[in-house]
């Protein structure tokens, strides 16, 4: 009887603890599943972010070499601007003193030339030659300025126009309304419209004209104001012998 209590007891024993020990082990499984989910979690966790670094590596590779194009771009821009800028300076050395030859031309030209709008041409002449002077202008503008003054004097060869001057014919002064047409005849005619003439390009005077031209410019003074239709009209034309 005393033996089988004791076998009893014992058996009790081990089966508690064998209990015990699975409760731990249970426990430490537990602790181990959650340290294992806690890893994984952590785990994703780092692809993710590893995920994002490449991510973000390959968005700099593609934006490094955009820079490296664009920088190639910029080496190659410098590089024609810098040929450039000595052609530049080639061009400048050869158009300052074709712009000189040009205004000394144009100087000529409107000393030659018949005597119409005189004071605005010579006034523009002399500007040209102070934008010449100027060294703050630049050598583009400068040319620029010699091309409009070219222009003008290109455009005053299919101009009519008609203004009031003062002349001097035979000696005498007088104002007079000036009818200019092109370059192929420059008229004036008295303000009462009594006196007629033209500008003489050989003997480079002004010379009285018989009363047959005398309606002839009166109408042409009225079409160089706008006031006439544009029509035919005579002009005195000298004839070289």
């Amino acid at each position: 009887m005393v033996l089988g209590l004791l076998a009893t007891g014992a058996g009790a024993t081990t089966l508690a603890d064998i209990y015990a020990a699975a409760d731990r082990i249970n426990q430490q499984a537990r602790e181990s599943q959650a340290k294992v989910d806690d890893l994984n979690s952590e785990t994703r966790d780092l692809y993710q972010d590893y995920k994002i670094v490449l991510a973000e590596i390959e968005n700099l590779r593609i934006y490094n070499r955009q820079l490296e194009r664009q920088v190639a771009r910029q080496e190659a821009e410098i590089s024609e601007i810098t040929e450039n800028m000595g052609r530049v300076s080639e061009i400048q050395r050869d158009v300052v003193p074709l712009m000189d030859r040009m205004v000394i031309g144009l100087e000529q030209l409107i000393d030659n030339d018949m005597p119409f709008f005189m004071t605005e041409r010579r006034d523009r002449l002399e500007n040209l030659r102070d934008v010449l002077d100027n060294p703050d202008v630049a050598v583009s503008e400068q040319f620029a300025a010699v091309l409009n003054a070219y222009q003008i004097e290109n455009d005053f060869g299919r101009s009519m126009s008609a203004y009031t001057d003062e002349i001097e014919v035979g000696g005498t002064h007088r104002v007079v309304e000036v009818l200019q047409v092109g370059r192929v005849a420059l008229m004036y005619q008295t303000t009462d419209g009594e006196e007629t003439g033209f500008y003489n390009k050989r003997d480079r005077r002004w010379e009285e004209l018989d009363d047959s031209f005398q309606a002839a410019v009166r109408t042409g003074l009225r079409m160089a104001k706008k006031q006439a239709g544009q029509n035919l009209l005579p002009v005195p034309i000298l004839v070289e012998g």
